[in-house]
């Protein structure tokens, strides 16, 4: 996506987040969410699979709330789907009005904004990712992400309007870029915490969303395979490995040994 100068930010770290609403119904909403997103100094705007299709960013409400931010909104990528907008993507934030039985850990706002600069500060991108106004993020949806983030609302009328939601992400992650900038180190919490050594040293690189979805996959194959994962009946064993491997910050060194033992475990039959 190339950027005018309107939209780039004054530092790198603001080029690593990317900002992705993921089914959008209402055209005002996106927007309200590019003015929300330029106003914290990003500018990374993805529409996975809106509404109304690429020609939202063409709707006179979409036009009118981006009052100022016309310039992030024509720059927005429109996308098919949510697999599509987290391409590239290292770390993955998802954004529920609701708590989960399974799915990644759970993090407050401005710890998973911490944790999001930290990795963009290794040269990573990271994405916050928003569900659509009427249903939110799918299970599926959730489980693609490393954390959770539940914005902590009064509980007596804690509706957000989307693009508040946004609007409240972008300033966490702001601030926390603004602190990274200052030599601050991440504040999180254990359970979303980098591991042990990546405190902006050298390091392996660490796998994306994309490595880390295709040795699932692989593995999948290969538990099946071995009779361990029934396909007709899976239950929560590939949803609890994806939670495991989020809290895990797999290196890509990690996932592909994970991709070798799945590959050995699939040829053994040939081999016999």
């Amino acid at each position: 996506m190339s950027q005018s100068a309107a939209v780039r930010p004054a530092s790198p770290l603001f080029d690593q987040v990317r900002f992705v609403l993921n089914e959008t119904s209402h055209p005002g909403n996106v927007g309200s969410a590019a003015r929300a997103i330029k106003t914290m100094g990003f500018g990374r705007l993805v529409l996975a699979a809106p509404r109304a299709g690429a020609d939202v960013l063409r709707e006179p409400d979409a036009v009118a709330l981006a009052s100022g931010a016309d310039d992030v909104l024509a720059n927005a990528w429109v996308v098919p789907d949510l697999d599509t907008a987290l391409q590239g993507v290292s770390w993955a934030v998802a954004l529920s009005a609701r708590s989960r039985e399974y799915g990644p850990p759970n993090a407050e706002p401005r710890e998973s904004a911490a944790m999001a600069v930290h990795h963009a500060g290794q040269g990573e991108s990271v994405a916050f990712v928003f569900g659509s106004e009427r249903t939110g993020l799918s299970n599926g949806d959730v489980e693609r992400c490393n954390a959770l983030v539940h914005i902590p609302a009064n509980p007596i009328y804690s509706s957000l309007n989307l693009s508040q939601a946004v609007q409240l992400i972008a300033y966490e992650v702001r601030m926390a870029c603004l602190a990274r900038e200052r030599g601050e180190g991440p504040h999180v919490a254990a359970a979303v915490a980098p591991p042990a050594g990546l405190d902006g040293g050298t390091h392996d690189a660490l796998a994306t969303r994309d490595d880390v979805e295709g040795m699932l996959a692989h593995l999948e194959r290969a538990l099946v395979d071995l009779d361990f994962l029934d396909p007709e009946n899976p239950k929560k064993l590939m949803t609890r490995l994806r939670r495991l491997f989020a809290k895990s910050h797999l290196d890509r060194e990690e996932v592909n040994i994970l991709r070798g033992i799945a590959k050995h475990i699939l040829e053994r039959k040939i081999r016999r």
